[in-house]
């Protein structure tokens, strides 16, 4: 066989020619990779993935059939359990005063109390942030901005389209992996504790008609911490949802227990008072004289005529052991 001739200034084939050229830089996996690690993860907490999402489903239900006012109570104690999270340390009685008469002292960071107001509205309704990231987060890039600056929109839409990628896994695993992909698309800012734990919440409550978030926090909030594998992550997002949930449920427990005894012991009394201090009772953890003239609509002598009944009738007691500024809550 005749071999080819090749002539001199023509290259030779690529086999033989040596590459002297440094290594270029790898290329970057889509942002869609990540996906399959949580999907492995979720195959490997399967049973303890069922177990948390059957009971969010019992807490769905019970909210479904209870009043709206247990909806709020849960949000707000969310609410204050994230605060301490993220580092705020907005105690349950400065929450109920800012939510309700927008009143604060002059210890309150007002910027934490901002925070946590913006997570109680959006625990107890309107749009997910799946909709509408921007809108839900009360976040836009500015009308100017430098051209080279990276806009807040183009990293809330690359987050949601891995979100959206991951419509296979279940609402819970896709709200982990949502919560631990939160600062690595450049979402943080200060406060960005709660809302990505805020946002997380919501998308794994989405297929809920009751619930309209999934309690984190207010067992503990061991499963918002940033370390280890997808799954040792899930793991830990499980158990602590699992414990907040039945935390959720021992509270609605004590609350409904609480309404029926309530009922029972002001049977005697007439008018309207008593009936909506029962209500404010339910929907808030602790309430003032001032809150709840402001939600009952009820005059101040009736309102402190009938908490002082309440608290003679051991249906209430009050918290802060003060003359001035005293808080009642329902008694167990």
């Amino acid at each position: 066989m005749v071999k080819e001739k090749r002539h001199w200034f023509l290259p030779g084939p690529l086999d033989e020619e040596p590459n002297d050229l440094p290594p270029g830089p790898r290329a970057e996996p889509p942002d869609t990779a990540v996906i399959e690690d949580w999907a492995k993860a979720e195959s490997v907490q399967a049973a303890r993935l069922a177990r948390v999402a059957g009971r969010l489903g019992a807490l769905d239900d019970r909210l479904l059939r209870g009043p709206e006012g247990w909806r709020h109570r849960l949000a707000l104690i969310e609410a204050a359990n994230l605060s301490w999270f993220a580092g705020d340390r907005v105690s349950s009685d400065r929450l109920a005063l800012w939510i309700s008469m927008r009143l604060s002292g002059a210890q309150d960071d007002p910027n934490a109390l901002a925070r946590v107001g913006w997570a109680v509205r959006r625990l107890t309704g309107g749009p997910g942030p799946v909709a509408d990231l921007a809108a839900f987060l009360d976040r836009r890039d500015p009308e100017s901005i430098e051209d080279s600056a990276e806009r807040f929109e183009g990293r809330a839409g690359g987050w949601l389209d891995v979100m959206t990628a991951a419509a296979e896994l279940h609402p819970i695993t896709r709200a982990c992996m949502g919560f631990h992909l939160w600062s690595l698309a450049g979402l943080g800012q200060h406060g960005d504790q709660i809302e990505a734990a805020v946002t997380a919440s919501r998308i794994a409550a989405c297929d809920e008609g009751g619930a309209v978030f999934a309690p984190l926090a207010m067992g503990g909030a061991r499963g918002l911490r940033f370390s280890g594998l997808p799954t040792e992550r899930l793991a830990r997002w499980l158990d602590g949802m699992n414990s907040a949930i039945l935390t959720a449920m021992r509270t609605l427990d004590d609350i409904e227990a609480w309404t029926g005894r309530a009922e029972n012991v002001m049977a005697q009394l007439s008018g309207r008072t008593p009936l909506a201090l029962r209500r404010t009772f339910s929907q808030w953890p602790l309430v003032s004289a001032p809150m709840a003239e402001a939600t009952t609509g009820a005059s101040r002598a009736a309102v402190q005529r009938n908490l002082a009944w309440m608290e003679a009738s051991g249906l209430i007691r009050e918290v802060t052991g003060q003359g001035r500024f005293r808080m009642w809550k329902a008694t167990g």
